[in-house]
Formats: C-alpha cells, sequence, structure tokens
C-alpha cells in the first residue's frame, strides 16, 4: 500500500493528495523561485503527475516563459488565497513539483540536491551528503550535470 500525504493552500479552498514518495526532492536557489516563494529557496518533492491528486477546488495557473530556455512553466496556486502549490514544467512533461511546504506535514520527506547554487544568498550553507549544482542538475540537451559537491 503506498503511502499518501495531503497538502493544501492556506484558505483551505485547494486540498490535495500525493501518493508514494517524490522522485526527488530539490531546493532550487534561482532568482525566479526565489521571487515565487517570497524567500530563499524552494523546496520542490517531484512526482510523477499522476501520483498528485487535487481532492478539492480548482487551482489557477500563472504561465511564464524561461528567457534562458524558451520553455514554459507553470505556477499553479489557489485563486483565493494565493498560496504557490505546485510547478509543472514544458521541459519535464509529466512531472509535478509540489511546494513543499504545502504539505500538512512537510517533515516526511529529505532534499536530496540542491540547484542553482550559484544564485543562493550568500548566508545559506549547504548539508554535506547532498548533490550541488551550481546551475541546473540537468543540462539543456538532457544529459546531467556534474555536482559541485556529491551525495
Amino acid at each position: 500500500m503506498a503511502e499518501i500525504h495531503h497538502g493544501g493552500c492556506l484558505c483551505g479552498e485547494v486540498r490535495y493528495r500525493s501518493i508514494g514518495a517524490p522522485l526527488r526532492t530539490t531546493v532550487c536557489h534561482c532568482t525566479f523561485c526565489q521571487r515565487l516563494t517570497g524567500s530563499a529557496f524552494l523546496v520542490e518533492p517531484v512526482f510523477e503527475v499522476d501520483r498528485v491528486v487535487i481532492e478539492q477546488g480548482h487551482p489557477a495557473a500563472f504561465e511564464h516563459r524561461s528567457p534562458s530556455h524558451g520553455r514554459r512553466l507553470a505556477v499553479n496556486f489557489c485563486a483565493r488565497c494565493g498560496t504557490h502549490l505546485s510547478l509543472s514544467f514544458e521541459r519535464f512533461p509529466g512531472y509535478l513539483g509540489v511546494c513543499g511546504g504545502t504539505f500538512d506535514d512537510p517533515h516526511w520527506f529529505q532534499p536530496d540536491r540542491h540547484i542553482f547554487t550559484q544564485s543562493a544568498l550568500r548566508w545559506v550553507q549547504f548539508p554535506p551528503h547532498v548533490a550541488c549544482y551550481h546551475q541546473h542538475a540537468i543540462k539543456l540537451d538532457g544529459s546531467a550535470e556534474t555536482p559541485w559537491q556529491s551525495a
């Protein structure tokens, strides 16, 4: 039986559940994610799209085109309270990045990589034994990037 974790927005209008463990959990330090969260980084457990089910409400979406590669990404959010719930990426179809802080209990997953560390705030310290990348972990051609700190 797969583990199920619930989450949702601040006002309770949108509720979701995830099924099973994330494929990976990324901490992103890019300037887009800093602005998106209003904080230093985004904690993002990544799931296959069919492993996250909206149980209540209908998230709205804001579409953005990346200036670095021109592909679209969508920020899914509650139209009532504005909580950012997830991100979907044209570059990675079939996957959904959930905003980790929206889980009812966000203690069940662990980050396994930090990306865009070149734009991390100066006071951020990276844990040992977690892969860290100056930019993305995956090159535009789809091949793996080399971390500057290995897991």
